[in-house]
């Protein structure tokens, strides 16, 4: 078992007044609602495996969804099981996942991931997980090497139903235009901002619907703010030449 040289952590966070969080919990609760006044609210399917749950994680790191889906959709035809991933050679491995990029790195840490869960129990199987709870197993997860707060989030939301919120590239883009997140913020370190500010029990509708308007409404280059129904919630498109200046 491999683990990071920069194990999971509590990050050291701004300081935020109680007025400002009260704000800003405020916010996010407006954006949830009409977010979901526009789009619905999302329902879970089930729980997906959460060893697929992981393993897609890790490959929609720097991609985008097309490219993880062919590079994950390569490795099942290849692999159908997981223990063949972990007994396959690593270039056989990085071949069936290049379209995702980064093949060389991910195929490693698909490999490392597998064995440690091997290792841990014996089997190809993260059930154990169930027993413990949500900060028990960011640590257990969190540690492993190349396995950060996003993809710990994807597994505790979409692979165990826990709440859990992921930030991903439009997450936090939308999140630093409306003002909710400080621009100068890292997705680490998003995480563990958006954990007092997100409404009871609105995870899965906040996390999935600020990425269906980040894909659709609030591009990264060309955002379409006439037609935004965010736009009173929104401090980017009063900055001049697009500037965003960051919370107090």
């Amino acid at each position: 078992m491999i683990r990071s040289k920069r194990p999971w952590r509590r990050f050291k966070l701004p300081l935020v007044s109680n007025s400002l969080l009260k704000t800003l919990r405020a916010k996010v609760r407006r954006i949830t609602c009409l977010l979901e006044r526009k789009y619905g609210v999302p329902y879970r399917k089930g729980r997906g495996d959460p060893i697929e749950i992981l393993i897609q994680t890790i490959l929609s790191q720097n991609t985008n969804d097309r490219n993880r889906d062919r590079a994950y959709q390569r490795l099942k035809t290849q692999f159908p099981h997981w223990e063949d991933v972990l007994r396959a050679r690593t270039r056989t491995v990085i071949q069936a996942i290049r379209p995702g990029g980064l093949a060389e790195q991910k195929a490693r840490r698909i490999k490392e991931t597998l064995r440690w869960i091997k290792n841990r129990e014996g089997e190809m199987s993260l059930a154990f997980l169930k027993k413990m709870d949500s900060d028990e197993i960011k640590k257990a997860i969190g540690d492993l090497k190349g396995i950060g707060p996003k993809t710990v989030h994807c597994l505790l939301l979409f692979g165990m139903g826990r709440e859990a919120f992921p930030v991903d590239t439009h997450i936090l883009r939308v999140g630093k235009r409306l003002g909710f997140i400080p621009e100068r913020m890292s997705a680490e370190k998003a995480h563990q901002w958006m954990v007092p500010l997100i409404p009871n029990k609105k995870s899965l509708s906040l996390h999935l619907n600020l990425i269906r308007f980040g894909r659709e409404i609030c591009k990264a280059k060309s955002p379409q703010c006439e037609i935004c129904f965010l736009s009173r919630e929104c401090i980017f498109s009063y900055q001049s030449n697009f500037q965003i200046s960051p919370l107090p």
